[in-house]
């Protein structure tokens, strides 16, 4: 198939992209620059020039496609709100170029639901309260349009060299001169190595059913006590927790998600779509990341 893939150089959608060629795809990826546009024609992909915000570029990219998988979102947390709207209008613009087709439209979203007490599945909705959940809500509504539209919703993706919001508490870990973490630490994030969530995405483009949402969930959660204990210890920096309060103040726009408890299990993707999540886990990236070299 040929496949438009948004957010093509990224640090996921490069792996997924290579995973695409691997699987005998044909791969469109959308640059922005020329350095983007380069590095997608030396890894054997074609180019489409655009961006989010250039919405004549998206449509046409998608209706050109066999299918779709939008990776791309504008990672400035200081205009989070304003950048959920921004993936909104470039997931209605796609879906819209798509629709009647029964076409493959894979958008990411995150995993913005509500299960206090249990791990959130596949079938939880997702909650208003978090500003990212308007692109679930767009792209579901495209699967009662005639578009094979599925999402997959991502926790931390990690490798030797970026952590998902790991990698911003490293860095404030550094300039704060302590590793912190939320009251007494035991909050979880839910996590995947990249390479495990390159590859659900290739099964949800070829695999996944209309309407479906995918867990990209290789851990259910992992303490953030014990995430600022591996960052103090590669650091040489004391372990300090921050109460509820102090937690804006300490870590900025970070500070909303510092002590949230995000547990979320991926055991009815592994079951629908046969992955099976194999990467190292999160502390075990941690204790060897490239990022916490002194």
């Amino acid at each position: 198939m040929r496949i438009f893939v948004t957010g093509a150089t990224g640090f996921i959608g490069s792996v997924v992209v290579k995973q695409l060629l691997t699987a005998g795809h044909q791969v469109v990826g959308l640059a922005r620059s020329e350095a983007g546009a380069k590095s997608l024609v030396d890894a054997g992909a074609q180019v489409h020039r655009g961006d989010l915000e250039d919405l004549e570029s998206l449509r046409s990219g998608a209706a050109a496609s066999d299918g779709v998988i939008h990776l791309a979102f504008i990672h400035d947390f200081s205009r989070y709100v304003d950048n959920c709207e921004t993936d909104r209008r470039a997931i209605e613009t796609m879906g819209s170029a798509l629709e009647g087709s029964k076409r493959p439209f894979v958008v990411t979203a995150g995993i913005a639901v509500d299960a206090p007490g249990r791990p959130a599945t596949e079938d939880d909705p997702a909650s208003g309260v978090i500003p990212r959940a308007v692109s679930e809500h767009a792209a579901l509504a495209f699967a009662a349009r005639g578009v094979r539209v599925s999402i997959v919703r991502l926790p931390q993706v990690h490798d030797l060299y970026k952590q998902g919001l790991v990698t911003p508490l490293i860095e404030i870990a550094r300039a704060k001169g302590v590793s912190a973490y939320v009251g007494d630490g035991s909050n979880r994030w839910p996590a995947v190595h990249l390479l495990d969530c390159a590859q659900l995405y290739v099964l949800a483009l070829e695999k996944g059913s209309a309407g479906a949402r995918y867990h990209a969930v290789g851990e259910e959660g992992v303490r953030a006590r014990d995430m600022a204990e591996v960052i103090g210890r590669r650091l040489n920096l004391p372990l300090v927790s921050k109460s509820p309060e102090e937690a804006g103040e300490h870590f900025g726009w970070l500070g909303f998600f510092a002590g949230r408890d995000a547990l979320a299990s991926s055991a009815l993707t592994q079951q629908r779509l046969g992955w099976h999540p194999v990467g190292p886990g999160m502390l075990a990236d941690l204790e060897r990341a490239h990022n916490l070299e002194p």
